[in-house]
């Protein structure tokens, strides 16, 4: 055999010249005789190989950077489309009529949708054209996909986030670029656009749940927000920009959803929002109700609230009901409710320094039941609960856990930055546990629509006053319930331009009596708002009162 591999070479050896060659190991001729190796190789011939299908085209050295995670085409409104449905499910979770997510929510997104020409539409807007690469192709040609939805479709925006092929390389939405040039564009999705979008839709469906409570269930992890995009499906990677569009940090104020739902209106261009009427739970007459048991006051007083707003000229539900003619601006319901109660408050106890410290002494000297109201013992109680209460709110948001379980990073310095933040925040959070002796973590509470308790239970703020009487506070005037208060004192009513300034709290706050501004932080603990957005409720409530049309002595005789 090694004979017959040899036969193909007939050459002298170089040395002594002889015709004797064997094949070695390694396949080189070497002289039998002489020993000598040369350089000529055997050739092998491999009867498996075929032409052209084995042959290396190209040689590359691998890339050190990490590719992408291959997800799905998704675009950002598919991402605040499912935020949307999980805050809309977590209500209905809570206790909300059903109709509220199908026949309300969905309404306002495809309307939404199609107002900012992102879907259902025949000119949609030209929001963004990736690039698919395909890995498998040989040529790696690079085709342009372009999302649109035509007019007449019924389901949500599915195909603008259709699955690609599966060798498609993707990390992120395809359209963040877009989004952030459009920011500042009225019509652009955001998170706190996507949370006004739930409010509009709870008071067109004429629910119980106010601005106020929407707000606590978020603070309170009932309904997702900080960490909503954790929830989005495996497929829906967020890199990059996404971070700029899905991260948040804080929850946002009563004022700017407000603000945002009121811009949301007029982007959407929405007719009349169904009545609100006395028997709904928005209409002031039944919030004031609410509202008066969670501050312990008597029972007594809401008939009060109730000749109030007859007096004031609210008792139309026009006033209370969003219409783009007759009541273009979108009715704050829970400080409008707190702001009757306060100017109830003020006709009947002054609430100057001066005349509630009379009247309390009154009903001291003429209560021989002891069922009298007094708003001395009222307000010793309320301050004890207030003070407990704004302490136990300021420990649980010192304890609570902002940072996410799947943080997203704008950039690789970014990611190393807040990577090493978390190291050093759990470090401090497991010292916390080790030296205090409660856990460093909130417990998630029950959701409630109330901040305290009142009655003779375990665990309540204290005992109820709703039971108490007006009867050392009110006498009978030509057959009506008066007020023994014949006084009203208020600031300036003069309305001012809100497009040349803005709130004047800030600097008569110093003088304003005590007694009032006190009252005035109470239902701003209860709602959540800022002191200048119930002063300014307050003010208008009083123009309203103390205008021409509405004589001031109907609040003196209560007619």
């Amino acid at each position: 055999m090694e004979d017959e591999d040899a036969a193909g070479c007939a050459e002298p050896c170089a040395q002594c010249s002889a015709v004797n060659w064997g094949v070695s190991d390694e396949g080189r001729f070497y002289c039998r005789s002489c020993h000598n190796v040369t350089e000529r190789t055997q050739e092998v011939v491999n009867p498996s190989y075929t032409p052209g299908v084995n042959r290396v085209t190209t040689l590359r050295r691998r890339s050190r950077t990490k590719t992408h995670e291959r997800g799905r085409v998704w675009m950002v409104c598919e991402g605040f489309q499912f935020i949307l449905k999980q805050q809309a499910d977590s209500l209905l979770a809570l206790g909300v009529g059903p109709h509220f997510k199908d026949d309300v929510l969905c309404p306002l997104w495809r309307l939404y949708l199609q107002r900012s020409r992102q879907a259902y539409t025949a000119h949609p807007l030209r929001s963004s054209q990736h690039r698919v690469r395909d890995s498998d192709s040989d040529s790696a040609a690079e085709s342009i996909r372009s999302v649109t939805v035509t007019d007449g479709e019924s389901n949500p925006p599915s195909t603008a986030g259709s699955n690609a092929d599966s060798g498609s390389e993707l990390s992120g939405s395809v359209d963040a670029a877009f989004y952030l040039t459009r920011r500042r564009s009225r019509g652009v999705m955001s998170m706190k656009k996507n949370l006004a979008l739930i409010y509009l839709a709870l008071v067109w469906s004429r629910e119980a749940l106010t601005l106020s409570d929407l707000l606590r269930l978020v603070n309170e992890g009932h309904v997702p927000y900080v960490d909503a995009y954790e929830q989005l499906p495996e497929e829906m990677k967020l890199t990059g920009k996404d971070a700029l569009l899905f991260r948040v940090k804080s929850v946002p104020s009563h004022r700017t959803v407000h603000k945002e739902a009121q811009a949301l209106t007029q982007l959407l261009q929405l007719p009349a929002f169904p009545a609100i009427s006395s028997q709904t739970l928005l209409h002031p007459a039944l919030l004031s109700l609410r509202y008066l048991t969670e501050a312990n006051l008597p029972d007594e007083l809401h008939p009060w609230v109730c000749r109030l707003v007859e007096c004031a000229g609210m008792a139309d539900q026009t006033l209370h009901t969003f219409d783009p003619v007759s009541c273009p601006r979108l009715p704050c319901y829970d400080v409008r409710a707190a702001a009757l109660i306060i100017v109830t408050i003020k006709v009947i106890f002054g609430m100057d320094d001066h005349t509630e410290c009379d009247l309390c002494n009154g009903v001291d000297l003429h209560d021989d039941s002891g069922d009298g109201f007094n708003l001395r013992r009222w307000h010793r109680l309320m301050k004890v609960a207030l003070t407990r209460a704004e302490q136990k709110a300021e420990q649980d948001i010192a304890r609570k856990r902002w940072t996410t379980e799947r943080p997203v990073y704008q950039n690789k310095k970014e990611k190393v930055c807040l990577t090493k933040r978390k190291r050093i925040a759990e470090q401090v959070q497991l010292c916390f546990e080790k030296l205090s002796s409660c856990p460093a973590d909130v417990r998630s509470a029950s959701p409630s629509s109330f901040r305290f308790c009142w009655g003779d239970e375990d665990g309540s703020d204290g005992p109820s006053l709703q039971h108490m009487k007006l009867d050392g506070l009110v006498t009978l005037k030509r057959d009506a319930q008066t007020p023994s208060n014949c006084t009203y004192w208020h600031p300036a009513l003069r309305p001012c331009s809100r497009w040349k300034c803005s709130s004047h709290y800030s600097e008569m706050e110093a003088l304003l009596p005590r007694s009032f501004v006190w009252l005035l932080q109470l239902f701003c603990f209860l709602l959540d708002v800022e002191p200048h957005c119930l002063y300014e409720e307050v003010l208008s409530v009083e123009r309203r009162l103390f205008s021409s049309k509405t004589p001031r002595d109907r609040v003196r005789r209560g007619r």
